[in-house]
């Protein structure tokens, strides 16, 4: 129960609706048992008074407006019930998945979230809605059933202590044997549960996602098969789930008609020591009624087994710590663009080769460097140390004469854009994917831009409002690219960060994006990473890059005077 620690705290932000559904919820079955408890006696007495003298005095209208009364009660508390507590779930769920993935964030890039995609989608969505079996299916039907059991109890035994105590104890050792008796059945099937639907959706988005690759190396049909096999664990977990339940409706039942049959003889002589009357099918119905509260209780511990298997895989994330922590308190200051890196050194976590060896670059705000080398040389990772999302083993980088770590995590933010390789847009319209990088930009700001990268043609139809689908699919690669240059001119940081900004882009656009985004950076300091020898004129340092060092260094004319190898790769054009 330790792992739920961190989820039941969330649940103090929505005490107030949580609370209000539990209320509901026990009027919804007061009102029922209510309901069967008093048409029980009212049919009975009815009976009775129209074969006797009674009728003259019986009062129908009473218990007739009652029955009536409880009837609409049951109705409206059982739609009010579901409202609020769903509501209340639903907010919960959503603070559930904003607080996973604020722990998450840190962790990327880093070894701790070295998981597959699909597992860490899986986390997020069925993990987190396994959350709300400990209010949906634990916390609330005991409450319910505790404040129940005390009433219907309190209730018998004004009419007679011997019957109101039986049936109250009956309840009670059902209610305290039966969550523990299914928890230990459903524990292991549980845990089976969560796993399998882990499973299932890491290798059925393998097989999909990677069906074109799969044909190709004759391999679809392999894959195919250990999807379908996940599927079938997943569907004998269910199965074995729905037979526990089944198992725990079946007992309900069965406890239902003997405790029915051991009152209805306890009030055969009468209630209370009166002679028989109405009252033993009042008795009789409460009976009934007592163990509708009791359906939810006997599966309340059932899927326990499950939610906290989903608390154990979402604390793996939610209490690692992160490779690159930041000071809440770091440093935070206006950026003018000095950047300096000593002696830096990097390897891989699980692995004896280093990346980057023993690298110094100095530059001086509005400076340009660019780094050339060949696929592997660890230019990108350089810029994900820039980035702080590593740290180096050895040496350090500052920023303006300050170490990066001890840099505000928003400050080091806001100095920095970077335009990398993998450009992320995101299943929205064209509006929402721009203006992550610069919320208050105005719709003629992003329309501007969008002009100034070339992609004045989605500013037809729609316009803004152009829907780009997930990973934007409804557009080509060379427009989701230009949409990761727009963001990086409406963020306009003192330091840019280009990682192969033109890569599938044809010539003559990249000589445009690059004249673009030259003049955009006049005044700014830049890291160019490259691997194709354009713009490189333009560049105040040019450093080439081999198996994590620095072969050479110089501008772009020196190099060449130097014919080395560099002036050996600008041959070859």
């Amino acid at each position: 129960m330790r792992d739920l620690l961190p989820y039941l705290k969330l649940y103090r932000k929505h005490w107030f609706g949580l609370t209000l559904g539990m209320l509901l919820g026990l009027g919804t079955i007061l009102a029922a048992m209510s309901l069967l408890t008093l048409s029980g006696w009212f049919i009975a007495a009815s009976a009775v008074a129209g074969l006797t003298i009674a009728r003259e005095t019986f009062n129908y209208m009473l218990p007739g407006a009652g029955v009536r009364g409880f009837s609409m009660a049951r109705t409206a508390g059982r739609w009010g019930e579901r409202v609020v507590s769903h509501n209340a779930t639903f907010k919960l769920l959503a603070d559930l998945r904003l607080f996973f993935f604020r722990k998450l964030t840190p962790l990327i890039p880093g070894r701790q979230a070295n998981l597959r995609d699909a597992d860490l989608l899986n986390r997020l969505v069925a993990d987190v809605d396994a959350m709300d079996h400990v209010y949906l299916r634990l916390v609330s039907p005991l409450v319910i059933g505790i404040i129940g059991l005390i009433t219907i109890t309190a209730f018998l035994c004004w009419f007679d202590m011997v019957i109101g105590l039986t049936l109250g104890a009956i309840l009670l050792c059902l209610m305290l044997a039966l969550p523990m008796i299914f928890y230990r059945l459903g524990k292991a099937n549980g845990e089976t549960l969560t796993m399998a639907k882990a499973n299932y959706r890491v290798k059925l988005l393998d097989w999909l996602q990677g069906h074109a690759e799969l044909l190709l190396f004759n391999a679809e049909s392999r894959y195919r098969e250990q999807a379908v096999k996940q599927q079938d664990d997943l569907l004998a977990a269910q199965q074995q789930m729905a037979s526990l339940t089944g198992l725990a409706n079946a007992i309900l039942m069965a406890a239902t008609g003997w405790t029915l049959i051991l009152i209805t003889w306890m009030a055969a002589d009468g209630v209370g020591g009166n002679p028989q009357d109405p009252f033993i099918a009042l008795v009789a119905f409460a009976t009934m009624a007592s163990f509708e509260m009791m359906m939810p209780v006997a599966g309340a511990f059932q899927y326990l087994g499950q939610t906290l298997t989903s608390a154990k895989r979402l604390n793996e994330i939610i209490e690692a710590t992160p490779d690159t922590p930041f000071d809440p308190q770091g440093h935070q200051a206006d950026v003018r663009g000095d950047i300096t890196i000593e002696n830096l050194s990097y390897t891989y976590y699980g692995s004896d080769q280093p990346v980057l060896n023993n690298i110094n670059i100095e530059l001086k705000a509005g400076e340009k460097l660019a780094l050339l080398g060949r696929t592997g040389c660890g230019k990108s990772t350089l810029l994900q140390l820039l980035t702080r999302n590593w740290d180096p083993q050895q040496g350090q980088i500052r920023l303006d004469s300050t170490a990066l770590p001890s840099w505000h995590e928003e400050s080091l933010r806001k100095a920095i854009t970077v335009v990398s390789q993998r450009v992320d847009v995101f299943n929205g319209s064209l509006r929402e994917n721009l203006l992550l990088a610069k919320p208050d930009a105005s719709d003629e700001e992003l329309a501007q831009v969008l002009n100034q990268v070339g992609l004045e043609a989605l500013l037809e139809d729609t316009a803004l409002d152009t829907w780009l689908g997930e990973g934007g699919r409804q557009i080509s690669g060379g427009e989701r690219r230009r949409i990761g240059i727009a963001r990086a001119l409406l963020h306009d940081a003192p330091i840019l960060l280009l990682d192969e900004p033109t890569e599938g882009l044809d010539r003559r656009t990249e000589q445009q994006i690059l004249s673009l985004l030259m003049d955009h950076a006049k005044d700014k300091t830049v890291l160019f990473i490259t691997h194709r020898l354009v713009g490189l004129d333009q560049m105040d340092h040019i450093c080439l890059m081999d198996k994590g060092d620095i072969i050479e260094r110089g501008q772009h004319h020196t190099l060449l005077a130097e014919n080395g190898r560099y002036a050996e790769l600008w041959n070859r054009i």
